[in-house]
């Protein structure tokens, strides 16, 4: 039985920034929320059966063991009353249920460069939400007070799909993000809300881990617009002791988003003493372009003591540049790095005649040059969703 973490109220969670390292805040939460819900207590089921916001499953078998959640490569196995992994998948009467359906913990309107995507819809606005609980366990986590407790545990807002797009509408956001926690963990309120999103012209973006099994990673895929894939390191052995999981299920994703026809932009994030070695980096980048990813932007984050590595060091600078220069070597056309402001790494360079495309400061666009996806300077094609 784990333990309830202390909940922190949305004050002092936003102060303390663990919706993001040196982010950036932009908009603010919309007023219109009336019912925010704090279940602090004991979770219980209504006298009809069901928590409000609770949603059968879409990917699951029964067993005389319990019920198998076939959402992702975790496949936990959960008994009567119990959750699997992600605290938020449960199972009532021998059925699988989501207990993080129109409950989002966590509501902003953010830059989509803050998810980040550079090659999407640059300067516009995305209506971003997140339920608490994920499928991994990173010790680095820095939204660790959403991610790693319950929805059951957590202050949520009442913001069913229909509302959630009406949101996203009404403060002139292009797109909705799902985003902070793991998009997977509440994977049939993101299913549910992307349906309904395209059916208004709004694009979705997944900004996820990417720890999902195939079957419904391609379900997924046909109504997100855009995803950015946190590839947390190229060791399998990495990924074990830093954030319980396994490296080939992520690339399984990367491979299957690239051929549903997903936009896709990936963030590799540099911890100093365990995904910071050059040659592990230059594997990397190599898979990356044998697999036909040459064109997409790889994003090197720096890491900011979290969590439980609170006793490392922030990334150094010199590392980033190196890990930089060895994808650029590799082959890879657009690589950034991110979390460090006012660095030209993030800028948009044309591979070409080597031009700044896109000029970036912090989150907001300086200047745009690219007309007609192509360089304005010599016409090359720049790949990405410029419009």
């Amino acid at each position: 039985m784990k333990t309830p973490r202390t909940i922190y109220s949305k004050r002092k969670f936003i102060k303390t920034g663990l919706i993001g390292t040196a982010s950036i805040f932009c908009g603010a939460i919309p007023e219109v929320f009336g019912n925010i819900n704090s279940q602090k207590s004991a979770f219980k089921w209504s006298k009809e059966g069901l928590w409000k916001w609770s949603k059968e499953g879409m990917f699951y078998e029964v067993s005389p063991r319990g019920v198998t959640c076939l959402i992702c490569p975790n496949e936990c196995t959960i008994k009567e009353g119990e959750t699997g992994d992600c605290r938020s998948r449960v199972n009532y009467g021998g059925k699988l249920y989501s207990i993080a359906y129109g409950n989002p913990c966590a509501v902003h309107i953010d830059p989509i460069e803050k998810k980040p995507l550079y090659h999407f819809l640059p300067g516009s606005k995305s209506y971003s939400v997140a339920t608490a609980g994920c499928n991994l366990a990173c010790l680095n986590c820095q939204n660790w007070t959403i991610s790693q407790v319950s929805p059951r545990e957590t202050r949520n807002y009442d913001l069913m799909p229909d509302k959630l797009v009406e949101q996203s509408l009404k403060n002139s956001c292009k797109s909705i993000a799902y985003t902070y926690s793991e998009p997977v963990t509440f994977y049939e309120y993101t299913y549910d809300s992307s349906k309904l999103a395209r059916s208004k012209g709004i694009k979705n973006v997944l900004v996820s881990a990417g720890y999902i099994n195939e079957k419904p990673l391609r379900e997924l895929a046909k109504y997100i617009d855009a995803a950015n894939i946190d590839l947390k390191s190229f060791k399998d052995s990495i990924y074990l002791k830093l954030n319980g999981g396994r490296l080939q299920p992520v690339l399984n994703t990367l491979l299957t988003l690239k051929q549903e026809g997903v936009w896709l932009e990936i963030t590799n994030l540099l911890i100093p003493g365990w995904t910071d070695d050059l040659n592990m980096i230059s594997e990397m980048c190599k898979w990356l372009k044998d697999n036909g990813f040459s064109d997409t932007p790889l994003h090197f984050s720096r890491f900011y003591p979290q969590y439980k590595l609170t006793q490392l060091p922030p990334t150094p600078l010199n590392t980033l540049i190196k890990a930089r220069e060895t994808a650029l070597k590799e082959g890879l056309k657009f690589v950034y790095i991110g979390n460090v402001p006012g660095s030209i790494a993030e800028n948009t360079i044309c591979p070409n005649c080597k031009k700044v495309v896109v000029e970036r400061k912090g989150y907001s666009i300086v200047s745009n040059n690219i007309v007609e996806n192509k360089c304005k300077f010599c016409n090359h094609p720049v790949p990405g969703v410029w419009n």
